[in-house]
């Protein structure tokens, strides 16, 4: 029986090809001009693509179309995760002023990540995204992981609060003079200038985007 249609199986062999080549859900989505959330849609086998994505996939990765369509049993197309560990990663919701940012009061809920090398306790937390400053990079309601930092380079992601909003915000960091300045990616949106009359504080580096809780 044809495992044709099949999204869990999709999403399986996708993962499974984007790993075997090191290739990330970023950059196969701008090689092959899909949008981001229509991969992203594959990947948690919530849909399933057109046969016309299908074959430019199966070009791209090299392989044949049934290789991206049937289910596999061999060993060689399932991906090992022996030696890695999954972590307990807390969602941080509002941010009360004067707090821990993972202090109990912050914390909606937990996601659970796989790391080759297991993180230092306590170095990284989640942020939900919320509105589409970010887009098309990181997509409304996307999960993101932060590591958390004091201080991140010119041109990283980083999760920002700003003055007393009890809310992270993620823009692009740009170091000019003795300002801070926050871009977003998607153009209709303004900067943010952190200075002394708007003061803000860095809360850590974007290091991940995902869309499952």
């Amino acid at each position: 029986m044809s495992d044709l249609g099949n999204k869990k199986v999709m999403a399986d062999n996708i993962n499974y090809y984007l790993k075997r080549n090191g290739i990330t859900r970023k950059k196969l989505s701008s090689d092959l001009d899909i949008r981001y959330t229509t991969l992203a849609s594959w990947l948690q086998a919530d849909s399933y693509p057109r046969i016309d994505k299908i074959e430019m996939m199966a070009n791209y990765f090299g392989v044949s179309k049934a290789d991206l369509v049937e289910k596999h049993d061999s060993p060689s197309n399932s991906i090992d995760t022996s030696g890695m560990h999954y972590v307990r990663v807390p969602i941080v919701g509002t941010i009360a002023c004067g707090t821990p940012i993972t202090a109990e009061q912050n914390i909606e809920g937990y996601t659970h990540e796989l790391f080759e090398a297991e993180p230092a306790k306590g170095e990284l937390f989640a942020l939900r995204c919320q509105g589409d400053s970010m887009e098309p990079l990181i997509p409304d309601g996307a999960l993101v992981l932060i590591h958390k930092q004091p201080t991140v380079e010119d041109d990283e992601i980083a999760a920002v609060q700003v003055d007393d909003d009890t809310r992270a915000t993620l823009k692009k960091v740009k170091h000019v003079g003795k300002n801070v300045i926050l871009y977003p990616i998607n153009s209709k949106y303004d900067p943010i200038i952190l200075n002394k009359d708007n003061p803000g504080r860095i809360l850590g580096k974007a290091i991940h985007v995902g869309f499952d809780m």
